[in-house]
């Protein structure tokens, strides 16, 4: 059954209201609101850039130096108590060994406790001790039964110190059990604080548990001394309760979604002004090497604030002028566009539309209204022609087709694109470029050289225990002669250490005894090396580093380590330092915290000159350096640090290098250059996806129904116009084929002599 008219009415009506979802109404309205939002985007970030007191770099720099030292302490802590279990275990593998001799030997290889004691755990009676006196007082040993009861622990003495207690214990068959108790103080290992810098560990509570870096009131001289002192100590007990509550956040939500970088919790804080400086303070709570994990030194619960007091700059812009402007004329340029948009495609279209439907139902006795220029004047002139004819009505004399190509729509989202880049280009490439003269902070150099030293001294530390846990291993593997029973060592050693890549025991011909871990890389059938470490060239992908400790009463044999080079470059890995290397003493690249090739130079001559300088001369102390360098507009941040202190890694003769381009750092003149090319992006970004959308919908359909309509008005029947989109330009093109439908053709009108007039016009 056929439908009603009336119900083919509605649903036309429905199909056109449809239409006007889409079409050329909303690329033109997404302009808009991008043209707006990025307006008050340039309003509010451009003209806020500078007007901090302290630049962002350096607050951010104070936050790196307290994750370094955070990471030192973290290090320590478990390396300390790794050792202490490891060697009682080894201890307890053995034949039974008196305590003064556990206690010895312990002194001997490791130098990290304040104080060593062996206790009877039954009775409580003290075996042996060294060093300073251990609080054993504080210790519960009918706890000591339980794995908790083990777990390292802080006791505050009367003076108000606070030691870190490590306990282990000693079992042998036969005999009572004993507790081996190490004490420790919680003070950094091998940071380098520079001037006026303190650095302290925080408990939960926000008590301060160890400072380094302030002096007491009573050892300065001048009552203004006394008064930075008294502040400072204000400040940072200040900052030791903020930083205890903003740890107790989860590390994901202390940071931007997708900022990466310190596995636990970090920041910086802004503290009073004394004396035109005011005072910086980074925290961070001590985080596992990997994400969700805990070591015994993460449950303790502890936080490093590192405070710096800082010269304000009285230099600082305070205007938001720049910004303002550049929104305004962004407002300007974007309502002229948006107005010609509007004016000249927007309305002509509308107005085509709200005409062919007219046509279409009949109302032919008005002429059409056509646009003036583009293509929707010739679609309106080709209307026209169309009306008369459905009217009947014989062409006039010297009638001609209106074709209109100057000025079209794409003529005029040109024109539009070129004054949005008007707004954009000179942003993007002109506007607010950092030169040569840049202003960077002299703290910054400062604090590149200090946690480069830091960084040199982790290094170090790092292999001079690895050295002494290969010691102790050769110590305690002396009296066991079967390969089994020193497999069994090696492999417990192995699997608690993640710095080596293979142990294995030598004996004075270079055959292997015993091996632990992979296949070794040292030279085969050679006597063990007389140097503790060294590095050798195999001609592989990586340097192979090596230690070896010579194993006593066994005629030469000794027990050699090889290190993993992951090992040595997870520890480079340091947020805001840039690119890091280990040079030798050739300066030739050992590791990176980056791609690098083995035992390449340094990338310029600067470098291997700042590493040179570094190093130690005739009169002269090896000591840290940092310097800036200035090559036109490319600035550069560099720091070397070579290797100072005792242990087995001091023969090396190695140097941390890092660098930076100063450009990648939160400093005011680079922060105003990205964000005035990132509003230019953004205006262009907005310009070629709204206009771009605009051509592809609306001003190609809208070119190709023009010429359809003019062949359609010329006489061409037999073309079907079927509409591209559901849009204004195809409920044009809709019209049209209806039109078409109802005019005669050619055969037609040879018929029957005249034009059929549209069924149902007024």
């Amino acid at each position: 059954m056929a439908a009603s008219p009336t119900k083919r009415r509605h649903k036309v009506r429905r199909r056109t209201d449809m239409s006007l979802i889409g079409g050329i109404r909303p690329p033109i309205a997404v302009l808009s609101v991008l043209l707006l939002a990025l307006a008050g985007i340039t309003a509010l970030t451009l003209g806020r850039v500078g007007q901090d007191a302290v630049p962002k770099a350096v607050k951010q720099s104070q936050q790196h130096f307290a994750e370094d030292g955070a990471i030192a302490l973290r290090a320590s802590i478990d390396e300390s108590v790794t050792d202490l279990t490891r060697t009682a275990g080894l201890f307890s593998a053995g034949d039974p060994v008196p305590a003064d001799a556990v206690l010895d030997k312990i002194g001997s290889v490791y130098q990290k406790w304040m104080g060593t004691a062996v206790v009877e755990i039954r009775s409580g009676k003290l075996l042996a001790a060294r060093g300073e006196n251990v609080p054993l007082a504080a210790i519960d040993r009918s706890k000591l039964k339980d794995d908790d009861g083990l777990q390292p622990r802080m006791v505050r003495l009367e003076n108000g110190e606070t030691r870190l207690l490590a306990f282990a214990v000693l079992s042998w068959k036969g005999q009572p059990q004993q507790l081996l108790v190490a004490s420790t103080s919680l003070r950094f290992p091998g940071i380098s604080l520079g001037n006026f810098r303190a650095i302290a560990v925080v408990g939960q509570d926000g008590n301060l548990l160890s400072t380094d870096g302030i002096p007491e009131p009573e050892q300065v001289l001048t009552d203004l001394q006394r008064k930075e002192v008294k502040q400072s100590n204000k400040q940072l007990k200040a900052f030791a309760k903020a930083a205890a509550k903003k740890s107790r956040q989860h590390p994901l939500m202390s940071k931007e979604p997708g900022s990466g970088g310190y596995k636990g919790v970090s920041g910086y804080l802004i503290g009073d002004s004394f004396l035109s400086e005011r005072s910086v303070a980074g925290y961070a709570t001590l985080a596992a090497p990997e994400p969700g994990e805990q070591t015994v030194a993460t449950r303790l619960g502890l936080s490093v604030v590192a405070m710096q007091p800082v010269a304000e700059d009285e230099d600082r812009a305070e205007s938001s002028a720049f910004g303002l402007i550049a929104a305004g004329a962004l407002l300007l340029i974007g309502g002229v566009t948006v107005f010609l948009l509007l004016r000249t495609v927007q309305r002509p279209l509308i107005r085509l539309f709200l005409e062919s439907r007219r046509l279409t139902r009949g109302d032919l006795n008005r002429p059409v209204t056509v646009p003036k220029s583009g293509e929707a004047a010739r679609i309106g002139a080709a209307l026209e022609r169309l009306r008369r004819q459905l009217l009947g009505e014989p062409a006039a004399a010297g009638e001609t087709p209106a074709r209109r190509r100057r000025f079209g729509s794409r003529t005029l989202v040109a024109v539009c694109g070129v004054l949005l880049l008007l707004w954009s280009a000179p942003l993007l490439l002109l506007i607010n470029r950092a030169g040569d003269d840049v202003q960077v902070p002299q703290q910054l150099v400062n604090d590149q050289r200090e946690r480069t030293d830091t960084l040199t001294d982790r290094v170090r530390r790092a292999l001079n225990e690895g050295h002494a846990d290969l010691t102790s291993v050769a110590s305690l593997i002396g009296a066991r002669t079967e390969p089994d029973q020193m497999g069994k060592v090696l492999e417990s050693t192995l699997n608690q250490h993640s710095r080596y890549r293979s142990l294995y025991v030598l004996d004075k011909d270079g055959k292997v005894l015993s091996k632990a871990g992979q296949d070794p890389r040292s030279p085969s059938g050679k006597e063990p090396s007389d140097e503790a470490i060294r590095v050798l060239d195999d001609g592989g992908k990586e340097p192979v580093i090596i230690g070896t400790a010579e194993v006593p009463g066994r005629g030469g044999a000794a027990v050699v380590g090889e290190f993993r080079i992951d090992f040595l470059n997870s520890l480079l890995k340091r947020p805001g330092l840039g690119a890091v290397r280990v040079v030798d003493k050739d300066r030739k690249v050992i590791g990176g915290n980056t791609g690098y090739f083995e035992f390449e130079g340094l990338p310029g001559g600067r470098l291997n000159a700042l590493v040179e300088g570094t190093s130690q001369k005739v009169g002269l102390s090896p000591r840290p350096s940092g310097v800036l360098y200035r090559d036109g507009g490319d600035i550069q941040i560099a720091a070397a640090a070579p290797f100072v202190g005792g242990g087995a890694a001091k023969a090396l003769g190695w140097t941390v290098v890092s660098w930076q381009p100063a450009s990648q750092l939160p400093i005011p003149a680079y922060t105003l250059q990205n964000r005035t090319v990132l509003a230019g992006m953004l205006g262009v970004t907005a310009a070629a996806a709204c206009l771009g959308w605009l051509h592809i919908v609306v001003v190609r359909p809208l070119r190709k129904l023009a010429d359809q309509a003019e062949a359609l008005a010329d006489g061409d029947r037999k073309t079907v116009l079927y509409p591209v989109h559901h849009d204004e330009v195809g409920a044009v093109t809709r019209s049209l084929e209806l039109i078409r439908q109802q005019l005669p053709t050619g055969a037609q009108r040879k018929r029957d002599g005249v034009s059929a007039p549209l069924a149902g016009r007024n």
